[in-house]
């Protein structure tokens, strides 16, 4: 029925088709496994290290490790949370911000680039606020630039941007609502942030 919720009996990584994909698609497809070390699981960020995309592709137990960290991740959080009503938002990490660009750019930039800007700009942001150090925030881009990713978008755009986040299925009614870390593995929400607050963010990874 369209609508209803059901889980999957069983989840089937085939990884061989990995090496049918693009460096660009590849790495687009890290930035979710990423993100699932920055919520959840540091021995991904740790795993990753500083490592470059090449890197990666070749070492075929390291990507076999990441992929089934990440999915183990996502599983719990899922599992928690089945329809997304509370806990599962923090698989949104980057993605109020990646969302609003997915939307601006018309689909041009791949989702998981989108969201390596977005966790560019969380890191900013949280480091702003003193949410974060400014270790943890540069762990981000390092990371996510060793892989290739965007980590910068159009400095013009934020007004539309601002727009399309209001969007963003964590908000309600006129709240915007970010995901947030405290570190690795530790996550929370953060309501109503200062607008000049998130354009100051932003303008650190603008172009």
């Amino acid at each position: 029925l369209i609508g209803a919720f059901h889980s999957p009996i069983a989840v089937i990584v085939d990884s061989s088709w990995f090496k049918t994909l693009s460096d660009r698609d590849f790495a687009a497809g890290l930035a979710e496994v990423v993100k699932a070390g920055f919520i959840s699981d540091g021995k991904i960020i740790e795993n990753i290290g500083n490592s470059n995309i090449s890197q990666i592709r070749n070492d075929e137990s390291l990507v076999l490790d990441l992929v089934s960290r990440s999915i183990a991740v996502k599983a719990a959080v899922v599992s928690m949370d089945f329809k997304e009503s509370f806990a599962r938002e923090i698989l949104n990490y980057g993605h109020t911000l990646g969302h609003a660009i997915e939307l601006d750019c018309k689909f041009e930039l791949r989702h998981g680039e989108c969201v390596s800007i977005g966790m560019a700009f969380m890191a900013e942001l949280q480091l702003s606020l003193g949410l974060i150090t400014a270790d943890l925030a540069q762990q981000h881009l390092n990371i996510l630039q060793n892989l290739g990713l965007p980590t910068s978008y159009k400095r013009h755009a934020w007004p539309k941007l601002l727009s399309n986040m209001y969007l963003d299925k964590k908000s309600r009614g006129k709240t915007l609502r970010l995901v947030t870390i405290k570190g690795i593995g530790l996550t929370d929400r953060l309501e109503n942030p200062d607008e000049k607050v998130l354009f100051a963010a932003y303008e650190k990874v603008s172009s």
